[in-house]
């Protein structure tokens, strides 16, 4: 077990790591359920029922993904975006200090004439 967590915590994705967690409370309550099926002579709604919720936990975990996909990606189209513009800022500020430096030698070429 402690293996599994190693393996899950080397990771960046957080989803098996949360599927181990749902899972497992999953198998404790199907370890309660036994007593209880015995109590309810036989029914097998309670059982049911965790593997449908613990199923539907991990479905919604991995559907999930799309959308961190999505903010992922805007961020970065983002900051690829502010770069840019960060770029062109650097390249329009230089090219305005040439023309100044210009205009400044031109100005002492007319004052020296």
């Amino acid at each position: 077990m402690t293996n599994l967590d190693r393996n899950f915590s080397s990771t960046s994705d957080p989803r098996p790591k949360i599927t181990y967690a749902i899972w497992g409370c999953a198998t404790g309550m199907f370890a309660l359920c036994i007593p209880l099926t015995a109590l309810t002579r036989g029914s097998v709604i309670i059982p049911a029922a965790v593997a449908l919720g613990a199923g539907a936990g991990t479905v919604a975990v991995w559907r999930s993904d799309r959308h961190s996909k999505h903010k992922l990606e805007a961020e970065q189209n983002a900051r690829s975006l502010e770069a840019r513009i960060a770029n062109l800022e650097a390249i329009a500020s230089h090219s305005e200090l040439d023309i100044q430096h210009q205009f400044k030698q031109l100005e002492l070429k007319n004052r020296q004439k």
